[in-house]
């Protein structure tokens, strides 16, 4: 039987991350193809920030496996892991750091939401999807497109509804989708699922919407702040919980979680993603990025404790900090070694 494996990386790129691809065709008798039967492959480092040209050659390492909802069954995705010549986990391999931290605090039961914000934009990139090229037209201010319906408020639908279902006929844990504040921005969520699990899908929800974008001519992006004025930023806001969080009485646990989150705010701001300064200026539903502060259904907030948990005294927090482009590798890190462990370092 003949599968193409898709096999999904992350490369070097410096500061934001890309998603990188390529295909394999594994000809076997298994009827079903186990992540073990994947085997690992390799690829030119060098031409993805990864390696010199002297020594180009790194390892892919799949991880996990979902079917393919574009070439349909037989054909799955595999998302790698980038290893070193040694098979030592390479630099850039920031879900090997993750993995380690949730195996030494797996007795905390952490679960992670994330909520990923991103805009459309036209197929050349240059500006956002349907918006004019001149700002003296753009569209009028934001107010009626959060949630919004009709196409004089509602742009791109076709790739967002056709990125829902592919993310559910791969088997996706995705939660939902909502348009955004402003037109052509969108979100859609992921989780609640353990730490490395909910980054894993995300990254592969990144690809598949990437991908499914070439289809209509539409590129979806991670900036932080699509357009300069007056209009909301794109963010990555963050639920996170553990089981003391979720037992009753937990709200306890929150208050001691955001404590402890404020004492390593610079540090989290690192690895929160690029260009943030642009987005948390302290207006449009942020926090400033240089001020911590939680509070209760408050939603300019740095972490946010919503009113459902607040009234049940049990639940989670949501962070409100990370930027649309962050790594949810390093950013679920950040809060289980802050949380659970002895801080984090970055």
């Amino acid at each position: 039987m003949e599968r193409i494996v898709e096999y999904i990386w992350i490369d070097g790129q410096e500061p934001t991350k890309k998603l990188r691809s390529k295909a394999r065709v594994l000809r076997d008798d298994h009827k079903v193809l186990g992540l073990l039967n994947i085997p690992i492959w390799t690829f030119d480092g060098s031409s993805t920030s990864q390696a010199i040209t002297g020594s180009s050659d790194c390892f892919l390492k799949p991880v996990c496996k979902f079917p393919d909802p574009i070439r349909g069954e037989p054909h799955v995705l595999a998302l790698c892991e980038v290893l070193n010549s040694d098979r030592s986990p390479h630099p850039s391999n920031t879900r090997a750091h993750l993995v380690a931290t949730e195996e030494c605090l797996k007795h905390e039961e952490a679960l992670f939401g994330i909520e990923q914000e991103y805009t459309l934009y036209d197929t050349n990139g240059g500006r956002p999807y349907r918006w004019p090229e001149e700002r003296t037209a753009f569209p009028r201010p934001q107010g009626p497109y959060y949630c919004g319906v009709g196409s004089d408020e509602v742009y791109g639908r076709e790739l967002v509804e056709a990125h829902l279902k592919a993310c559910l006929k791969a088997g996706l844990m995705i939660a939902g989708i909502n348009a955004e504040v402003m037109p052509a921005q969108w979100e859609f969520q992921v989780g609640p699922l353990p730490p490395s699990a909910v980054a894993d899908q995300l990254w592969l929800a990144r690809w598949l919407l990437y991908r499914l974008g070439e289809d209509f001519g539409i590129s979806a992006k991670l900036s932080p702040k699509p357009i300069d004025g007056d209009w909301n930023g794109a963010g990555a806001h963050t639920n996170f919980s553990t089981k003391g969080m979720r037992d009753p009485g937990g709200i306890k646990v929150i208050e001691q979680a955001c404590a402890k989150l404020e004492a390593f705010h610079k540090e989290h701001m690192r690895v929160y993603g690029a260009e943030n300064e642009r987005r948390l200026t302290g207006k449009h539903e942020t926090c400033d990025i240089n001020t911590f502060r939680w509070g209760k259904s408050n939603r300019g907030a740095s972490i946010r404790i919503p009113l459902h948990v607040v009234e049940a005294s049990c639940g989670y927090l949501e962070d409100r900090r990370p930027a649309a482009n962050m790594d949810p590798y390093e950013v679920c890190r950040a809060l289980l070694e802050t949380v659970c462990g002895n801080g984090f370092k970055g």
